[in-house]
């Protein structure tokens, strides 16, 4: 039995549901595949470098946590992992117990951070904090008013979908429809100057069915 499998055994009969690799390309697809909460990844690979590895699954899953496990013990090989994007470095020979801790903390630190971004709406580089009321696109700050904020927040939580004016007015002014679409139409163009001015538009008139905000470009 290689190292893999033992290692997979021991964190099946932790309770972990597991997918084992024996190539870097393989490995690639099982992420793609599975999207696990944590990736086990050897630098020594058959086809492909650990580190090319990870930066393949990053670009899919860009928060997935990674554990190198690796028999390339020297100072500078550990710095090169961590320092590549790895979120934790455990040499061979290794303890099972302190490997399953090691991935446990990964997870919870992972369930974490992820807690804190759900108060984020995020479409293309526009970022809206629910909690914060903070705007940004492109990393620069966008000053709404409170109308303007829960305008775009209703147009962020759906994004590339057309809303019409009745369904804005009835989300954010809780109007009945009748007569009152100017009133979207005046908050739709202070948007557009806050939100895409200078740059690529995102917000989107459909004449006759409504509104949608998408990615630039």
């Amino acid at each position: 039995m290689n190292i893999a499998e033992l290692v997979a055994m021991a964190l099946r009969y932790d309770g972990w549901s597991v997918e084992v690799a024996h190539t870097g390309a393989d490995a690639v697809a099982a992420v793609r595949r599975h999207g696990p909460d944590v990736v086990v990844l050897d630098l020594m690979l058959p086809d492909l470098d650990g580190m090319e590895v990870m930066r393949r699954v990053r670009a899919d899953d860009p928060s997935v946590p990674v554990l190198f496990l690796t028999a390339r013990d020297a100072v500078e090989d550990r710095v090169a992992g961590l320092t590549a994007g790895g979120d934790d470095y455990v040499t061979k020979p290794f303890s099972l117990e302190e490997l399953v801790a090691r991935l446990r903390a990964l997870v919870r630190r992972a369930g974490s951070a992820l807690e804190q971004s759900r108060s984020a709406l995020v479409v293309g580089d526009l970022v809206l904090d629910e909690d914060s009321h903070e705007v940004t696109r492109g990393g620069e700050p966008i000053h709404l008013t409170h109308t303007e904020f829960e305008l775009l927040r209703y147009l962020m939580r759906n994004p590339r979908r057309v809303l019409s004016k009745a369904q804005i007015l009835d989300r954010v002014w809780s109007y009945d429809f009748g007569g009152r679409a100017n009133v979207v139409e005046l908050y739709i163009s202070y948007l557009r100057k806050k939100v895409d001015a200078g740059r690529e538009p995102m917000i989107h008139t459909l004449r006759g069915a409504g509104y949608v905000l998408k990615p630039a470009g």
